[in-house]
This record gives C-alpha cells, structure tokens and sequence, in this order.
C-alpha cells in the first residue's frame, strides 16, 4: 500500500491500547483515545480507514459508538474487540455498526495484524478511489424484479414477507427446505435472503456461510429465535449477515431491514467495487463437508452466473 492508513483504536483501558500501539506502530499511522466522544470528534476530523473499538466502556458502549461511526465515517472499515460474546452486543454490531469482524478478546497478534491489514487495504481502496455510481437502473418488466427468498418451515413468515413486498417492487419466493432454496438461488436473481439458522432441526448456517462465497452480492437478514452467541459470531465473520433479527418478526423492523437491504443490493449492482467490503472470513474447517452434493450443484451455478455480473478488479 503506498498510502499509509490510519488505524484508530478505542478502548477505556489504557493497557489494552499500549499494546495495540505497539503491535501496529509505524506501519500505520495510529490514534488511540479511552473516549468514545474523543473518537467521534476524530472521525468528524480527520481521514480513518479502520475503526477498532471495544464493546464495554463506560462513557459509551462499542455499539453505540459505531452506529455513530457508521453514519461520519462510513466507509470506514468496523471492527469490534471484545472479551465479551453477549448476544445485544452481536446483534447491535450487525444491525447498528455493521461491523467487518467481530474478534474475541485476548486476541492473537498475527491473526489481528492479518485482519487489520485486510481491513486497511478496502478502506484505502475505497477512500482513496473516488466510485463514480452511474444512474440507478430502473427494472420495468415485473419479471425483472429483484428477488427476495424466505427460508423457513413456518409459513407464516412467508405470508410476513409477501406482504412486506407488496409495495417494495420486490419478486418474493418462499421455500421451506435448503435444497429447493437453492435451486431458486440458481435460477433467479435474488438480491435478499431472509432466513432461520434451524429448519426442521438441522442447522442451515454453513449454507448461509458458503452461499456469501459463491454469491457475495446477496444479503441475508438472519429471523430466528436461535441464540448461539459463537454460531452468530460465526455468522458475522464468515457470512457477513446484514441484519440479524429475532423471532417472533415485528413487521416494521422486518420492513425497514428488507427495505435497507434491497437499497443496498441495488448500491452494490452500481458499485460492485464495494463488494470488498463484504468479503468472509474463510473458515478453519471446510463448511462444504456438512452441504449436500446437490447444493454445492446449485452454487457452483449461482457463482457462475454471478463472476460476470459483478466481476470488477480487485
């Protein structure tokens, strides 16, 4: 990188951010304050490629400070450090930061430097490269709508949906099963899945994962009662989840995410250099051992159609 990102760590414990400085000192230009207030003014100020802040401070939570991040500095790149897997922090750093990476206190040194230097390469990618957004592409053909899928046995989400979309000039397409689901995945376009984590007791979230690989486009709002907090980190970091929101749906927030997702999705088909920004965490065992054979069909079609649709450089 020939431009030096600037790092900006948030922390109340003044140790924490000695060591942070040290790991990261003179690679990059590095600001540290144990106060979130501190840190807005920062990122009201000056250019800051990556955030990192923990979750548990007194003057403000980590999440609330990054929902604040998010809306000055937004191409920054977000990432939350903590030693505490509670599930309002997970959710929040979704829903309100919309995080990159969700890493677990005590950290490893080479892993972090790893992540931070990915995260630093987007952001000066994207910061320092002006994205000239063409005109929004209007589709006027109803069967040229953009796709949103819903994944889940109970039938009742799925009239949720329908109903949802009936003024969002979205095509909605339910499955109850992972393989079906697929199978829509692979022939229609579909810029939004919403999905449960179980579907008749077996456990979807490695599809959910592999499908950001194949396809990394599309978004998928998590809706379900599962409350695993390691499986969601997961989640967040291998299948960079948009929205994760719990059962039973409350139709305005249901609403108001699909609505944000599918502004997005359209962002992304004009933009897809900003695809970098969704790019997963690779797993430290395989995920493709728990899909079926079938499955795997199915998204080795949907990369397919999808390399030249969203192929830019990277």
């Amino acid at each position: 990188m020939s431009t030096k990102a600037t790092i900006l760590f948030v922390d109340d414990e003044e140790r924490i951010l000695r060591s942070l400085k040290m790991l990261f000192l003179g690679k990059y230009n590095i600001k540290t304050t144990t106060d979130a207030n501190e840190a807005l003014e920062i990122l009201k100020n000056e250019k800051v490629h990556v955030v990192i802040s923990d979750q548990r401070m007194p003057i403000m939570m980590g999440v609330d400070f990054l929902r604040q991040a998010s809306q000055i500095a937004p191409h920054a790149m977000r990432l939350l450090l903590t030693g505490y897997s509670d599930l309002a922090a997970i959710v929040g750093s979704v829903n309100e930061g919309e995080i990159y990476r969700y890493v677990n206190k005590p950290w490893k040194a080479d892993e972090l430097k790893t992540l931070v230097a990915e995260a630093a390469d987007i952001a000066i990618r994207l910061l320092d490269k002006p994205i000239e957004i063409p005109e929004k592409k209007v589709k006027k053909n109803p069967q040229e709508l953009f796709g949103v899928l819903v994944l889940d046995s109970d039938t009742t989400i799925h009239h949720t949906v329908k109903k949802i979309c009936v003024n969002n000039s979205a095509a909605v397409y339910c499955s109850s099963n992972i393989e079906h689901a697929f199978q829509i995945l692979s022939e229609k376009e579909i810029a939004v899945m919403i999905s449960e984590i179980v579907i008749d007791g077996q456990d979807v979230s490695a599809a959910i994962k592999t499908l950001k690989q194949y396809n990394p486009n599309i978004l998928t709002i998590v809706l379900t009662s599962f409350q695993d907090t390691k499986s969601l980190i997961e989640l967040i970091n291998q299948g960079q989840i948009y929205r994760f929101l719990p059962k039973p749906a409350h139709d305005g927030l249901l609403g108001k995410s699909l609505q944000a997702a599918l502004q997005r999705y359209q962002l992304l088909c004009n933009a897809p250099q900003l695809l970098m920004r969704h790019k997963v965490e690779q797993s430290a065992q395989p995920v493709t051992n728990t899909i079926s054979d079938k499955v795997m069909n199915y998204l080795k079609k949907i990369r397919d159609r999808n390399t030249s649709l969203f192929n830019f450089t990277s």
